[in-house]
């Protein structure tokens, strides 16, 4: 993939293409430039530091959606073993927009479901840009039945703008099988995680996120709407993204604060594309720390345990006791 290259990241950018120029020159031409390498090493250090310490919410709603950010897939490369992908909903086709199978976690049996993404045009065509249709949440929902069966603790990847809303969708039933999947979910008696990996866009994401913990990444999103839908429909202008973005509150620090969020997990400097590794470590302590938390409640008290989450959400005082 072509380099790709975010505004705000430009001078960062500029920086290190200059170093990298002077690392070339002296190998080819014997220059020792160890010093002035040195110096702009150091001034692009300071320079990350200074622009990533203060991104605004639609800055990070960039990086959330920047295409060589890891996807569904590449937390099952690097965090499952024996990943065995299942395929359809049974009833019309399959959905390459949502990904999902059976897998192994540190020990342990899981299901794991989640949006997926392309890297190429032709791949994000394929993918549907991660916009499911409702076989996609058909075949989410056929694999958590499958995981209530057997007893297997589900793991949902969350990364999408949203369900698509196309014609057809719309014709076999979209809104249906959203609402479908977020009514069994609420039911399930086994531990589900979901991690907001980029987007966590309307009910697109919540149809794969009604679960006991839901963990965010740094830079990661989850809004009933996006900036530029809220914008066009609040300012009659899309391009005023970054204004609407200020008022949705919706990055991983305020959906934290909000109590969205049970746990922000954090990102290199500069995003988790650049450095995968270290994301995947990260993600992966979070996801066994949680789920042996909610094996020892013991599955009877799962579903129980989601209910009061979701309950809590939205309360600003409490009653005064009665007189």
């Amino acid at each position: 993939m072509a380099a790709f290259v975010l505004d705000f990241e430009r001078p960062i950018v500029d920086l290190e293409e200059t170093i990298s120029g002077l690392r070339e020159l002296s190998a080819k031409g014997g220059i020792d430039v160890s010093a002035q390498i040195a110096e702009l090493e150091a001034k692009a250090t300071d320079l990350r530091k200074e622009v990533f310490a203060d991104l605004t919410p639609y800055q990070m709603t960039q990086i959330a959606r920047h295409p060589r950010r890891p996807y569904t897939l590449d937390y099952v490369e690097a965090l499952m073993e024996g990943w065995q992908e299942l395929h359809g909903d049974r009833n019309y086709k399959d959905d390459p927009a949502i990904v999902g199978g059976l897998a192994r976690f540190q020990g342990r049996n899981v299901v794991v479901i989640g949006h997926q993404k392309g890297r190429s045009t032709k791949e994000n065509v394929h993918r549907n840009f991660g916009m499911p249709r409702p076989e996609g949440y058909r075949k989410a929902l056929r694999l958590m039945s499958l995981a209530e069966r057997f007893g297997r603790p589900i793991v949902c990847f969350i990364d999408t703008p949203g369900a698509y809303p196309g014609i057809g969708a719309e014709e076999r039933g979209q809104a249906e099988a959203i609402a479908k999947n977020i009514l069994v979910m609420s039911k399930l008696r086994v531990p589900i995680i979901a991690v907001v990996i980029g987007e966590g866009g309307s009910g697109g994401a919540l149809a794969i996120g009604v679960a006991n913990r839901v963990l965010m990444l740094q830079n990661s999103m989850y809004s009933v709407i996006s900036p530029e839908a809220c914008a066009s429909i609040l300012f009659r202008d899309s391009t005023q993204g970054a204004r609407a973005a200020d008022a949705l509150k919706y990055t991983a620090q305020d959906c934290l604060g909000l109590k969205v969020a049970d746990e922000v997990i954090g990102e290199p400097l500069g995003g988790a594309h650049r450095d995968p590794e270290v994301v995947f470590t990260g993600i992966g302590e979070a996801l066994n720390r949680h789920l042996c938390e909610l094996e020892a409640i013991g599955f009877d008290a799962i579903a129980g345990d989601r209910y009061d989450r979701f309950r809590k959400l939205g309360v600003t005082h409490t009653a005064p006791p009665p007189q």
